[in-house]
């Protein structure tokens, strides 16, 4: 099944303005509970936009490590009812025992929590080290790609209240993907680009959105050694960057930008 929403939804408000009263309509980001279910073992659930549900999916059990790749993605079903929608993934064997052994049962909010993660050491020691280098045009680049970002973004356009994840290279926004959590939009975009079989080392990822941990975990486990993000960092973030050897940029704006690590 293919999402059938657009990302938002219309809804009557009444607006206030210098005493004055307006009853208007007005358009507002959709989110929606999404079960992610492997091998019919549910495993999470995620509040997000529902649209480009599959590729959510893919980026998630990528950048979560059910899967190591997507080859052992053999199928997905989305099915919607009443309470949300489903997402029926066939996984291989290797990847669900794997997975048996880490299973949460967990509410994926707006900020994600830390999805699989049984202790503190295992938090700390489990981060991938990017196997290449960044490529010194990219940074000169990052200005150009930001100031993309606006015109394509149309859930943001319409409602003002989505994050944007791209995947830019040669200084051009390649693919573009909107949720109203920002690790759900990254995912997105991971699941595309894995899926199109991008060359991840031809270019980096730039985001309407703060630098959080999960953000820079996300990109670490699919090798990506960019990222750049419109707002701020936090500890965290640049901790772990500096643990995976990724370049981290915020405060991207007008013409400037901060290196981080």
């Amino acid at each position: 099944m293919e999402s059938q929403f657009l990302g938002y939804e219309t809804i009557q408000i009444t607006r206030f303005d210098k005493g004055q009263t307006d009853i208007q309509f007005d358009k507002v980001v959709e989110e929606y509970p999404i079960a992610l279910v492997y091998n019919g073992i549910s495993h999470a659930v995620m509040m997000a936009t529902p649209t480009d549900i599959a590729e959510f999916a893919k980026g998630f059990s990528l950048s979560e490590g059910v899967i190591g790749s997507l080859k052992e993605l053999y199928s997905i079903d989305i099915i919607q009812n009443s309470f949300g929608i489903q997402v029926e993934m066939n996984i291989s064997s290797k990847a669900f025992m794997a997975l048996k052994e880490h299973r949460r049962m967990l509410i994926g909010r707006t900020g994600c929590g830390l999805c699989g993660i049984e202790s503190l050491q295992q938090f700390h020691f489990s981060m991938p080290t990017i196997s290449h280098m960044v490529q010194p045009e990219w940074l000169k680049e990052i200005p150009n790609a930001v100031r993309q970002l606006k015109s394509q973004q149309k859930i943001t356009a319409v409602t003002g209240g989505a994050h944007a994840a791209a995947w830019v290279e040669d200084g051009i926004i390649q693919a573009i993907f909107e949720d109203v959590g920002r690790h759900n939009a990254l995912d997105k975009l991971l699941g595309y680009i894995s899926a199109e079989n991008f060359d991840l080392s031809n270019g980096f990822v730039v985001m309407t959105s703060r630098a959080s941990y999960e953000l820079i975990r996300k990109c670490a486990v699919l090798n990506i050694a960019l990222l750049a993000t419109i707002s701020a960092p936090t500890s965290m973030a640049i901790e772990m960057a500096q643990a995976a050897s990724l370049t981290l940029a915020s405060f991207c704006r007008g013409d400037g930008f901060v290196i981080y690590t």
